[in-house]
């Protein structure tokens, strides 16, 4: 696919960077951390509830208190997500979903649902179940495709399907992460991806449109913008690196 090798090899180096960082040394809980609730605030915004950073602990809203909740859970889904990807994708709406719908964990039996990035109409119920075992069966797969790139099929698949038809974004940039993490780009979970994403503004639903195309250069335009998104996160968690260096 264009340009996509360079584009992948350019954010491996990023990261790469990032964990030669000296306060990760003594602090790389306490970065991760702070990494995940900025992603989290990253991704309530890309749902559409846009808040501070200082006020996220303290909001209300049930998408930010969703994406908080999912961020919490990632560390204790990543063993998991390799060996049984549905069961923590049906975990991760509950905890995104709550207070938005009762039909929690569960697989969307409408074919009408949401479409906040207008990207067109979803799948029928029974081709977004055909999908969904599909994209099971490329994690839990001995893939050689660089982590980078499965994280990013993962989260378009799940951003184009929308398999619950509520809080599928929340769901897919935390199935984004997760893979990031366990597939071993970035397995302390530092890179503020979501920031990222949120960062490049329209490019995210363009890139997304462009994946839909299925074309060999819609697919490159998405991964490539998967690989500024962490390069973009990697800038994120540098910053607060810096900032706890300095005290």
């Amino acid at each position: 696919m264009p340009e996509v090798s360079e584009a992948v090899a350019g954010a491996r180096k990023a990261v790469d960077r990032l964990y030669g960082h000296r306060v990760l040394r003594r602090k790389s809980p306490d970065v991760s951390a702070r990494s995940a609730l900025r992603g989290a605030r990253a991704s309530a915004a890309l749902a559409g509830v846009d808040v501070p950073l200082e006020a996220v602990p303290e909001a209300t809203d049930p998408v930010i208190q969703g994406a908080l909740r999912v961020s919490a859970e990632l560390g204790r889904l990543g063993a998991t997500w390799r060996t049984a990807p549905r069961q923590v994708l049906a975990r991760l709406h509950t905890l995104a979903a709550t207070g938005l719908t009762e039909d929690l964990g569960r697989p969307r039996s409408v074919s009408v649902v949401p479409d906040p990035l207008g990207l067109g109409p979803a799948p029928g119920p029974e081709e977004t179940v055909a999908r969904v075992d599909g994209l099971v069966g490329l994690v839990t797969s001995s893939s050689k495709a660089p982590a980078l790139v499965l994280a990013a099929i993962v989260h378009a698949e799940l951003m184009v399907l929308r398999p619950f038809g509520t809080a599928d974004g929340v769901v897919a940039r935390a199935a984004e992460r997760l893979t990031l993490v366990e597939f071993g780009l970035d397995p302390k979970s530092l890179v503020a991806v979501e920031v990222g994403h949120l960062e490049l503004g329209p490019a995210y639903a363009d890139g997304l449109r462009a994946y839909l195309s299925g074309t060999a250069d819609g697919v490159a335009t998405w991964v490539r913008h998967c690989a500024s998104a962490v390069t973009l996160g990697v800038r994120e968690t540098t910053a607060i690196c810096e900032a706890m260096q300095r005290g």
